[in-house]
């Protein structure tokens, strides 16, 4: 077995190791020395070692097989929101070197008792960018908020312990608690904990916990039943906040402009090996129940009653349905959604979304992405109504919702749009990942962006792993606004991004 010094890994990433030995073993080495073999025995490998003992990690045939593997994509099931997977989930299955490394103290011992693990990684990038004017100016291209800077993109832990969800014999449970620092918290942030370094001072990092949610694994109900509740990242989605379920390092303008989280209970339930059901009700998009809460405001200049009503519109019980369909190859998988569905009054993000996804393998290296939607929001105020004489100008008195360009002579309006995404992924060896990402974007009313513009985008990204823990994601993309200047704070029709990061997981 090769070995290397994590310090020779970090200073010459990509290169082979510098030379043979054995590694010692795990109780002979303090905890930095067993951190540094992780690294070492995995380096240039497409996974860690096989473990003859590990138990099935997921249900026999004719259970669909794992349609991909992690090296060189995201994931090895398709995506689906608000569950482990049933029939492919099992505790202290993360290849986390964090906990190799606790393996032979005390703690360790304890979590892997309890089934409970604790990994993460650091998450760096930058761009070079056409984009001139500074803060900002790369919006509404995603993950990359402002031009020509390099920048912490997210530090991640987590501290989870997943149900096993391929055995069929008992109750399971597990749980989440994830904290998320850097630029990338504004994709993130509710309206609730932690949203005043965004709606109030608009910093350029923050920190945000996006997952706090526990599971209810139940078997015997067809294939099984999973109930989540707490906060969740949102049901449907190509993308996610988080990097390592991302292929590219930059986002669509599609996935950056939709739904990120829920708080609430979903219930998936797995009534065949090919079909698997959802419903959940929730408290809306980005907001936490307790913002239903009645107020009622006196204006400060008139003395008058001002805004009263609910501190925010879109803090309502909503509902969510999706369905899943996957062929018995796994070759295909269909997943549709209706997401977060109530009266649909503007909110801090109370978008009524109707989309989903489509995946299909051609072959062993090649396969394809594609997700559409529609989303709206009714009673929007039009522009020209003035932030001062809306809600949201009695709480939030920056980064507040935009207002939508609405047809002439209406102060308020129904705000519409709807997009497109395709990621074509090219696998041409275990550790390496081309995708060609294309999409279009109508924002009809103006509400997501600011400008009413149609807006087509074409990235080229190359995902490679130099092991299951260290990945590099360089790209290329353009975007442009077709019918108003959008890019660069409102200059530009277009502008160009190179860049590129390295996800270092622990």
């Amino acid at each position: 077995m090769r070995a290397v010094n994590l310090a020779a890994a970090l200073n010459l990433l990509g290169a082979s190791a510098l030379g043979a030995e054995t590694t010692p073993a795990s109780d002979d080495l303090s905890l930095f020395a067993r951190l540094d073999h992780a690294y070492a025995d995995e380096w240039g490998m497409a996974s860690a070692p096989a473990d003859p003992n590990a138990p099935a990690s997921r249900r026999p045939a004719p259970f669909p097989p794992q349609p991909e593997n992690q090296p060189p994509y995201p994931f090895t099931e398709w995506p689906v929101g608000g569950l482990s997977p049933i029939g492919a989930s099992l505790p202290n299955a993360v290849d986390s070197p964090l906990m190799k490394a606790l393996g032979g103290e005390p703690l360790g011992q304890t979590l892997e008792d309890w089934h409970v693990q604790a990994y993460g990684w650091v998450n760096g990038g930058g761009n070079l960018s056409t984009a001139k004017t500074g803060y900002g100016g790369n919006a509404p291209a995603a993950y990359m908020y402002t031009p020509n800077i390099p920048q912490l993109d997210q530090a991640v832990m987590y501290i989870e312990r997943v149900p096993d969800e391929v055995q069929q014999d008992h109750i399971d449970w597990g749980f989440r608690v994830s904290g998320i620092y850097g630029e990338n918290y504004r994709y993130s942030v509710g309206y609730g904990p932690f949203s005043d370094q965004l709606v109030y001072h608009n910093h350029f990092a923050g920190f945000d916990m996006p997952m706090v949610y526990g599971d209810l694994y139940i078997p015997g109900l067809a294939e099984g039943v999973t109930l989540r509740f707490g906060r969740y990242i949102s049901v449907p989605d190509i993308e996610a906040q988080l990097a390592v379920n991302s292929y590219m390092y930059s986002h669509s303008m599609t996935y950056a402009l939709d739904n990120y989280t829920n708080t609430g209970i979903l219930g998936s339930l797995k009534f065949t090996k090919n079909w698997m059901l959802q419903f959940g009700v929730n408290s809306g998009t980005e907001t936490v129940p307790w913002n239903a809460k009645y107020v009622s405001l006196t204006n400060p200049t008139t003395g008058l009653p001002g805004y009263q009503g609910r501190r925010d519109p879109g803090a309502q019980p909503s509902l969510t349905g999706c369905v899943q369909w996957q062929s018995d190859t796994a070759y295909d998988a269909v997943y549709l959604c209706a997401n977060s569905i109530n009266n649909g009054a503007w909110g801090y993000n109370n978008l009524q979304w109707f989309g989903g996804t489509y995946y299909h393998k051609f072959n062993e290296d090649w396969h394809l992405s594609i997700e559409s939607y529609y989303s709206f929001e009714r009673n929007v105020p039009d522009v020209s109504q003035g932030y001062g004489n809306t809600a949201f100008s009695h709480f939030l008195p920056g980064n507040t919702p935009y207002e939508a360009f609405c047809p002439i002579g209406l102060a308020q309006c129904t705000a519409r749009e709807w997009g497109a995404v395709a990621f074509l992924n090219y696998k041409f060896s275990p550790l390496d990942n081309l995708t060609l990402r294309g999409e279009f974007f109508d924002d009809i009313n103006g509400q997501r962006t600011g400008y009413v513009t149609r807006y087509n985008n074409w990235g080229l990204g190359w995902q490679h792993w130099f092991s299951p823990q260290v990945e590099i994601r360089p790209e290329i993309a353009f975007y442009h606004a077709l019918d108003k200047s959008a890019f660069d704070n409102g200059t530009k029709h277009a502008i160009a991004v190179v860049s590129g990061d390295i996800i270092w997981h622990f």
